[in-house]
């Protein structure tokens, strides 16, 4: 069985999904992009982008039962492999040791052409 979660705090699903969905102890979200929830506007920049996709996170996983610290894989999606470096010291920030395995890409182009999107799998206690 599989469990659609739902939250206000994060941004409403633009299309045919969930922001996230559990299944037995996992938690697996959508990707998150740096969309307001209370305005559905993209934040301005990398670096408030990113910052934002982590606020969208911790909601979805807080609705969830989860937090950051329960990620076990985590993939990050770049319009520009350039900007590597400044989402990974915020991805750093947002973990605690051990961190989440990952996948980081680039990609052509990501929805409401935003510059970074991650997407996580969690694990429930």
């Amino acid at each position: 069985m599989k469990k659609p979660i739902h939250t206000k705090h994060a941004p409403e699903a633009i299309g045919p999904y969930s922001q996230a969905v559990i299944v037995g102890d996992f938690v697996y979200s959508s990707g998150q992009i740096g969309l307001d929830p209370e305005t559905m506007e993209m934040e301005k920049g990398l670096v408030n982008q990113t910052e934002r996709v982590f606020n969208n996170l911790r909601a979805v996983l807080e609705a969830s039962g989860c937090t950051l610290n329960d990620v076990v894989k985590a993939t990050v999606f770049m319009k520009d492999m350039d900007d590597f470096a400044k989402v990974n010291e915020i991805y750093a920030s947002q973990f605690e040791e051990p961190f989440p395995a990952r996948s980081a890409v680039e990609v052509a182009r990501l929805p409401k052409d935003a510059l970074v999107e991650i997407e996580v799998i969690a694990k429930k206690h």
